[in-house]
């Protein structure tokens, strides 16, 4: 266990990473589930007494199912970039800090996918009871839930800008050793 430890934690980044990565998916996927479930739960009374409705209520009950999409895209733009899962990928290239900058990405991201998830699920189950009394009001109900989908999206887009930035970033020893040594002359 120590050999395992020693070689994906301390030597590299790639175990930091890899949970980074499932965390996104973790909380993603947990929060659209929920969120789902929620406006499932509305459409559900409403299909009882209007069938005729499903068309407009099935939209509204799967758009809380993107932030598990989302999460699955973070943790795969992960693996891609560091070489997770690739043929040639060497555990040793993936410097322990930035793997522990992809577990801060992923889980910031899975955190923020879950709890929009859940939020547009409720946001749905509006929209579901307006269009239950107002059929011609589907349009703008919808706008209820998408407005809250903007933000998952721009946790998506930040995770895609930090990936870049922590995988992008280069820092020799020598640079390393000098910022360490610049932060403990200022530390009082």
């Amino acid at each position: 266990m120590e050999g395992f430890w020693q070689a994906y934690f301390v030597q590299s980044g790639a175990g930091w990473a890899v949970i980074g990565a499932m965390l996104a998916v973790m909380f993603g996927g947990w929060g659209s589930a929920k969120g789902i479930r929620i406006a499932a739960g509305q459409a559900a009374g409403v299909l009882s007494e209007k069938p005729e409705l499903f068309g407009k209520l099935f939209a509204l009950m799967v758009l809380p199912g993107t932030q598990g999409f989302y999460g699955l895209i973070v943790a795969i733009l992960m693996a891609v970039q560091t070489g997770l899962g690739g043929e040639g990928f060497v555990i040793a290239t993936l410097p322990p800090i930035k793997g522990i900058g992809l577990l801060a990405v992923g889980l910031c991201s899975g955190v923020v996918l879950w709890r929009s998830a859940i939020h547009q699920g409720e946001a749905s189950a509006a929209a579901v009871s307006l269009t239950a009394r107002r059929p011609e009001q589907f349009g703008r109900s919808l706008l209820m839930p998408a407005l809250v989908e903007t933000y998952a999206a721009v946790a998506v887009l930040a995770s895609i800008l930090f990936i870049g930035w922590i995988v992008g970033m280069h820092m020799t020893p020598e640079a390393l050793e000098a910022a360490r040594n610049a932060a403990e002359a200022a530390t009082p």
